[in-house]
């Protein structure tokens, strides 16, 4: 599969070829990206959600009215969660959401999810992304030029000082390098930019990984 290539003034910089069994599959499976998005989702919570429980909460422990002759029913604490000011039974504690994911599956939804903008027409290779100084205004221009409005940026093995500056405050433009790659964030923005070196760095990594 051949894509075209061109420089962030939208000048054509040649062509490059990537593999089809990571940008061109042709059925996207939907079900396994649904997957691995609910898994980085679950990974990335902070689970530190805490309720109190009767031995955690200061309401007195003292037994509320005799056991016999009040025509109540039997309490012994103030404590128990039918009581206002008391616990909450069954509350959610700290804990991890995290859950497993096979590497294998974990892969072939990044194969999709690069496939599924590659046949979207959603998919832009550039030369370079790098900046001889870190203007915002002037990578705001070229990224108009260029019809990026919603995008997700690949950068190569590492992102350029100077790019990253200007592009920080541009709203709705992420940029990442190859390392940080990954299915969510690659489809909660419309278009995806790949520099050359991020796509041999990706066609690398597909090939360790096989």
């Amino acid at each position: 599969m051949k894509l075209d290539v061109i420089t962030l003034d939208n000048g054509k910089a040649g062509s490059v070829d990537v593999s089809d069994a990571v940008f061109g599959l042709e059925e996207i499976r939907n079900d396994i990206l649904a997957r691995v998005v609910n898994w980085q989702l679950a990974k990335r919570r902070a689970g530190t959600h805490k309720v109190q429980t009767r031995n955690e909460n200061s309401r007195t422990g003292k037994k509320m009215y005799k056991q016999k002759g009040s025509g109540g029913a039997r309490h012994g604490s103030r404590r128990a969660p039918q009581f206002v000011g008391g616990s909450r039974a069954f509350g959610p504690v700290v804990r991890s959401h995290a859950f497993d994911l096979q590497k294998k599956v974990r892969a072939l939804g990044l194969r999709h999810a690069l496939s599924s903008k590659a046949k979207a027409g959603a998919l832009i290779v550039l030369d370079q992304a790098t900046l001889d100084s870190a203007k915002t205004a002037a990578l705001r221009a070229k990224f108009e030029t260029l019809g990026l409005k919603n995008a997700l940026i690949i950068a190569g093995p590492e992102v350029d000082t100077n790019f990253a500056l200007a592009s920080r405050n541009i709203p709705n433009i992420d940029v990442l390098p190859s390392a940080g790659l990954n299915v969510y964030d690659v489809l909660r923005r419309q278009t995806l930019v790949l520099t050359k070196s991020a796509v041999e760095a990706i066609e690398a990594r597909f090939k360790v990984e096989a």
